[in-house]
C-alpha cells in the first residue's frame, strides 16, 4: 500500500461543518466505515481508513494522539450545573472493552483512544472543564451514572425509549449495526429469516441483543428455528469463535465490525441495520442521569463543535464521516421498546 499522510495534529476552532447526508434506515451490506487494512493497532502499526469517499487518512494508534481541540464558549459553560463548574472536571465514563475505532487502547496498552474519547474531550473544551476519563465494564457505566459518580457517558450508547426513564440523551452520531461473518461464508443478512437457526454472538445488555431477541421471536412466530444466541466475555473470544466456526455471525456496532474485517482480512460485514429498527435511524448519544441539569449544556457543546468544524475533523481522523449528524438533539426519538 502506498504511503499516506499521517493524521493531522492538534487543531483549533475554525470553519463551519458541511451539512451531512440524511440518515439511511434500510438494511444493506455496504459498510458505513470505509476501510483498507494497512497494519493492526495491536502490533504498533497504523490503519489506513477512507474518511470520506475518495479521500484516505491514517489512524494513529500511538498514545501520542495530538487530539483535535477547541475553545471554551462562556455562554455554554454557564449552563453547566454549579456543582460541576466548581469541581472543574467533567467526569466521563467509557467502556473498558477494546473496540476500535470507537474506544480502545493505544500501542502502550494503557492510553484510551478512539472517536468516543475525542468527542468527549471536545465537549469538555467547550464547557471549560478538565476531562477526566473513567473506563469501566459496560454495566458499571450505568451504575456510575445512576449514583452520580460520573457526569456523562460517551461509549457508543444508543438512545432508547426504555433508557429514557433513567437518562437524558444528547445525540452525536448515527447508530448502525453490523453482522460480521467469516470471510467467504456466503452469508447475507437482510432480515430475521436470515438468522433463523443460526448461532449468533452478541453483547449482553446491548441494543444489539434486544434486536436479535426480537428477531428470534419473529422467526419462531413464522414457524422458523430460533436464533441460537451466544455471549462472550470480550471481542477476542468472539472473533476466535467466529474463525473456528463455533458461531456463524457476530452482531455488534458496524464501525467495529468493519474495522475488524479490514484490519484482519479474516471476516466481512454481511449485513447492516439501523440501531433503532427498520423505521428509524438509530442515534448514539452522550448519556447523563435524568434531570440532573447537564443535558442542555452537552447538546449545546456538541452543536458548537458541529458548527465550528472540529467534530468533522474528529470523525474524519477515525474514518467515521459517514456516521455524522447535522445537529445534536436532546432526547430525540430512540430505539422503541419493541424493536423489529
Amino acid at each position: 500500500m502506498s504511503t499516506l499522510p499521517q493524521v493531522p495534529g492538534s487543531a483549533r476552532t475554525g470553519g463551519v461543518a458541511t451539512a451531512r447526508r440524511s440518515a439511511a434506515v434500510a438494511l444493506g451490506v455496504t459498510s458505513a466505515l470505509l476501510l483498507a487494512a494497512c497494519g493492526n493497532p495491536s502490533d504498533g502499526g497504523t490503519t489506513a481508513v477512507a474518511a470520506t469517499k475518495g479521500t484516505t487518512t491514517r489512524i494513529n494508534n500511538s498514545p501520542d494522539q495530538n487530539r483535535v481541540t477547541t475553545d471554551k464558549v462562556d455562554s455554554i459553560a454557564a449552563e453547566v450545573p454549579e456543582a460541576i463548574r466548581k469541581r472543574g472536571t467533567l467526569e466521563i465514563v467509557e467502556s473498558s472493552g477494546s473496540a476500535a475505532p470507537l474506544t480502545y487502547y493505544a500501542t502502550d496498552n494503557r492510553t484510551v483512544i478512539g472517536v468516543e474519547p475525542d468527542i468527549a474531550y471536545l465537549v469538555a473544551d467547550v464547557l471549560g472543564l478538565k476531562p477526566h476519563l473513567n473506563t469501566v465494564s459496560w454495566e458499571n457505566i450505568f451504575v456510575g451514572l445512576d449514583s452520580g459518580k460520573y457526569d456523562v457517558g460517551f461509549s457508543n450508547i444508543t438512545d432508547t425509549e426504555e433508557r429514557k426513564e433513567k437518562y437524558d440523551f444528547a445525540s452525536y452520531r448515527e447508530d448502525n449495526l453490523g453482522f460480521e461473518a467469516k470471510k467467504g461464508s456466503g452469508l447475507k443478512v437482510t432480515g430475521p429469516k436470515d438468522v433463523a437457526g443460526r448461532t449468533v454472538a452478541v453483547g449482553s445488555g446491548t441494543n444489539q441483543e434486544k434486536l436479535l431477541v426480537e428477531w428470534s421471536k419473529e422467526d419462531v412466530k413464522a414457524g422458523l428455528e430460533p436464533v441460537d444466541i451466544k455471549y462472550y466475555q470480550n471481542d477476542s473470544d468472539t472473533h476466535l469463535a467466529l474463525q473456528s466456526g463455533r458461531i456463524d455471525l457476530y452482531l455488534g456496532p458496524n464501525p467495529t465490525a468493519a474495522y475488524h474485517a479490514a484490519t484482519t482480512g479474516k471476516s466481512e460485514v454481511v449485513g447492516t441495520y439501523s440501531g433503532a429498527g427498520a423505521g428509524l435511524q438509530g442515534l448514539i448519544a452522550a448519556t447523563t442521569k435524568k434531570d440532573n441539569g447537564l443535558v442542555k449544556a452537552l447538546a449545546d457543546a456538541l452543536n458548537e463543535i458541529i458548527d465550528n468544524g472540529t467534530y468533522a475533523k474528529v470523525l474524519g481522523r477515525w474514518g467515521l464521516s459517514a456516521e455524522a449528524v447535522t445537529k445534536s438533539q436532546v432526547n430525540p426519538p430512540g430505539l422503541p421498546r419493541t424493536n423489529k
